[in-house]
């Protein structure tokens, strides 16, 4: 069966369903193979260099630009992006943050793919809110507010015994959002350091 699916029905296929990334499920349930079929399909255009491995389990195909904003969505979820990126895009620090940062309720992983880094850092189930949907390039992503950027990154730096971030737009954060987000993670260090932190 894998021997039928040929590269420019296998390519077409996947561009009409306007499919970024895929599954090795998602070849199953488009071509019909097994699940056999479908790894052999993966592995053969991957080895060709035709297919992209962005992680186990998760392909593009080569000539596909996928944006940044939404890779990091994809590449491991639940997740959302915070942290230094989202400051950054938000122009709430003045630094270029070329890793892409975010949050998820799993375990913190690292992924480097197609040239850069994504992190993802472990917060509280309870404290997974506080982003909004964007757009870049017509696809949707979802990324922090600058109020739960901000929080995230201070829960973080305490657990790691860092100082809070010093150099930052004041302006840009609301005291009260913040200090409302600030009170999901049930952290009373958290709450006075951003009380101090944005009086």
């Amino acid at each position: 069966m894998a021997k039928l699916v040929n590269w420019a029905i296998f390519e077409r296929r996947l561009k009409g369903k306007k499919l970024l990334i895929f599954t090795p499920l998602d070849v199953r349930r488009i071509f019909g193979v097994s699940k056999v079929a479908a790894n052999f399909l993966l592995h053969r255009y991957t080895q060709r260099k035709l297919l992209i491995r962005l992680k186990r389990g998760l392909y593009t195909l080569y000539d596909v630009d996928i944006p940044d904003f939404y890779l990091a969505n994809k590449l491991y979820e639940p997740s959302y992006i915070s942290l230094e990126f989202a400051l950054s895009y938000h122009q709430v620090i003045p630094e270029t943050v070329y890793e892409i940062t975010s949050v998820t309720t799993k375990s913190t992983r690292c992924f480097k793919t197609l040239g850069k880094i994504f992190s993802y850092h472990r917060i509280k189930k309870e404290a997974f809110t506080g982003y909004s949907i964007n757009k870049q390039r017509g696809l949707t992503f979802i990324i922090a507010e600058p109020e739960k950027a901000f929080v995230d990154l201070t829960y973080l730096r305490i657990l790691r015994n860092k100082k809070p971030i010093s150099r930052f737009d004041k302006e840009k954060i609301n005291l009260v959002r913040a200090l409302r987000y600030a009170k999901l993670f049930n952290n009373n260090k958290l709450i006075s350091i951003i009380k101090t932190t944005l009086r």
